[in-house]
């Protein structure tokens, strides 16, 4: 190459790498995303919450439309209201109590049993170990 001659097209080094346009201009374009099925689902309505499991809770802490720590200080209360091994479920909407319950669970002990979604909010279910 001497110093009169044109420059490269920008994009001739990647000369090997490009398709010849016109003998794939008949062929389809496809796309590595969702597949055309996919786009064209109704999308789903969430699920319904399911039927709970397990034993009843002997007690419900009603705490919807209360901001944490409020679920755990009145589960903290209320918890001696229940004989040992029963259940109590904790009512509660604040996305904050999904891990506030679990831990204060944890710190004392208590068996974490499972949460439940509700249309709104949450129930944790806890058994009283001691």
């Amino acid at each position: 190459m001497t110093p009169h001659d044109p420059a490269p097209a920008p994009f001739a080094l990647f000369a090997p790498f490009a398709r010849d346009h016109d003998s794939e201009a008949d062929a389809p374009m496809r796309f590595l995303g969702r597949s055309r099925r996919a786009a064209e689902r109704a999308p789903q309505p969430p699920a319904a919450p399911a039927a709970p499991a397990g034993p009843p809770p002997a007690l419900v802490i009603d705490a919807l439309g209360r901001k944490c720590p409020i679920p755990i200080i009145m589960l903290a209360e209320r918890i001696r209201e229940v004989p040992v091994g029963e259940i109590i479920a904790v009512l509660a909407d604040d996305v904050a109590a999904r891990t506030d319950v679990p831990a204060w669970c944890r710190m004392k002990s208590q068996e974490f049993v499972r949460e439940e979604t509700l249309q709104r909010g949450w129930a944790f279910h806890i058994r009283r170990s001691y």
